[in-house]
């Protein structure tokens, strides 16, 4: 991973970018819903968080098998930045769901998924934001993974 560049960004933003670019994976499976909060800018690495909500939403789709809806929502309290990424796909069942952010752990076909997705970008929130990961799931009904970033302010 580099070292990208680290500044203030709004993370609406990020979020946009990065559903731009993954479009074309969205569009087939689910409707998105998008709702943003007014969020502070907030010192990142901006490049890293666009990885993690790329990673959140790919998966959203992939756990969708014919259509569904995905949201998006933003909020600020308590001087955490608060993006979830909500799905109303398969869900991950209970056993699982305390691995998934291990190195290698999928449930994914072999070929289909290398299982490295959300422990990257659990070490991408956790270890270089501060911040935390977290997904509450129900099987048949849908998956929420919730990302939570400190307000950093510049200095």
């Amino acid at each position: 991973m580099d070292q990208a560049e680290h500044k203030a960004v709004d993370l609406n933003e990020c979020m946009e970018s990065t559903i731009n670019i993954v479009w074309n994976e969205l569009k087939y499976k689910a409707t998105l819903k998008k709702e943003y909060g007014q969020l502070p800018l907030t010192l990142c690495y901006p490049q890293q968080l666009n990885q993690v909500f790329m990673n959140l939403l790919v998966n959203a789709a992939q756990a969708i098998e014919k259509q569904g809806e995905i949201i998006v929502r933003t909020w600020c309290d308590n001087g955490f930045i608060n993006i979830s990424v909500a799905d109303t796909g398969s869900g991950i069942p209970a056993e699982h769901l305390t691995r998934i952010f291990e190195p290698f752990f999928t449930t994914k076909a072999v070929g289909k998924g290398t299982g490295l997705g959300l422990s990257i970008a659990y070490d991408i929130v956790t270890k270089k934001h501060h911040g935390e990961i977290t997904a509450t799931s129900e099987v048949g009904r849908g998956t929420t993974f919730v990302v939570r970033i400190p307000v950093v302010e510049e200095k």
